[in-house]
């Protein structure tokens, strides 16, 4: 059984997608349907930069997902792999979840680019440019991770953020919440502790304006059944409820990425090789990390689009 998972924020790299456009009219279709949602020249940005301007959150979630979903597209129209048919779940790393989603029919192409130009939006725009930070502890689980944090907070936020293999978590919140964090890691002998090049503390009680807006964004869009179940960074858990999916993506702005939880819940249930759809192989080098015999499998360029659809129909 294979699970389809898609990159969150981190994947991004100029020149993305631009195989694809030339290659594909369906990759083309669905760049040009994100730009009339958003009513921005995404693409220029993705395939040419400045690198800059793709880091911004508000481009950076778009355009992940649009390259993710037009991989999905090219596989299901040129080469007749339809995901229900690849896949037994769904999931993404943060933003990735609304790719997931969006694969999987639950939410409109261009609902899905205005909903994460609005995420990317409010998430900057809760805390002030330099008063959060986020880091990775690098040799911490995830429990060590929270009593961490809470050691370090001392007053401030201070949160376990993302959980994304066994020794690899974030932290984020406060700045000097953070950096207290990275000292007593420190002193307890952690291998490696660095801030992370991120523009806001995602993940974290501090995002909880975000998630006002994005509770207001998510009412206003239709949410289907997904053809595929989805698994919830906030759960760790698989749904198909439409109302369910609303409600956890409001949690998700605040909430924990269970990502280690998440690839395990879907190894529980038979799953024995994680595909990612998109830009990167960030998710597919966790794999087996997360679970020695979990296999990871990129597929983002022509050639790795070509190789997983002749495993499927294999």
């Amino acid at each position: 059984m294979r699970a389809v998972v898609f990159p969150g924020q981190g994947s991004q790299a100029v020149g993305m997608g631009r195989e694809l456009a030339a290659t594909f009219s369906v990759a083309r279709e669905v760049f040009a349907e994100v730009e009339d949602a958003l009513e921005q020249k995404l693409t220029q940005i993705m395939f040419e930069g400045p690198e800059q301007d793709l880091m911004m959150t508000e481009n950076t979630q778009p355009a992940l997902m649009a390259v993710s979903v037009a991989i999905i597209r090219v596989l299901d129209k040129e080469y007749g792999v339809r995901l229900p048919d690849a896949a037994s779940y769904v999931a993404g790393h943060s933003l990735g979840e609304y790719s997931a989603l969006c694969a999987a029919g639950a939410l409109q192409l261009g609902d899905t680019a205005r909903l994460l130009r609005t995420r990317g939006r409010a998430m900057q725009k809760a805390v002030p440019f330099g008063m959060g930070a986020m880091a990775a502890i690098l040799g911490l689980d995830a429990e060590q991770a929270r009593t961490l944090s809470q050691e370090a907070s001392e007053g401030e936020i201070c949160e376990a953020a993302n959980d994304n293999a066994p020794g690899q978590v974030v932290v984020s919140g406060h700045v000097g919440a953070v950096k207290r964090a990275i000292e007593i890691a420190k002193k307890l002998g952690v291998k490696r502790s660095v801030l992370l090049p991120v523009s806001a503390p995602f993940h974290c009680a501090l995002m909880r304006p975000a998630a006002e807006t994005m509770r207001e964004a998510l009412a206003g869009v239709e949410m289907r059944a997904p053809s595929v179940p989805v698994v919830a960074n906030v759960t760790a858990r698989a749904t198909d409820d439409p109302e369910e999916i609303r409600k956890l993506l409001v949690e998700q702005v605040c909430g924990s990425v269970r990502w280690r939880e998440s690839v395990q819940f879907m190894k529980s249930h038979g799953v024995s090789s994680l595909v990612e759809v998109g830009s990167g192989r960030v998710l597919s080098g966790l794999a087996r990390r997360i679970d020695r015999e979990m296999d990871g499998l990129p597929v983002g360029s022509l050639d790795e689009i070509a190789a997983f659809a002749k495993v499927v129909a294999a």
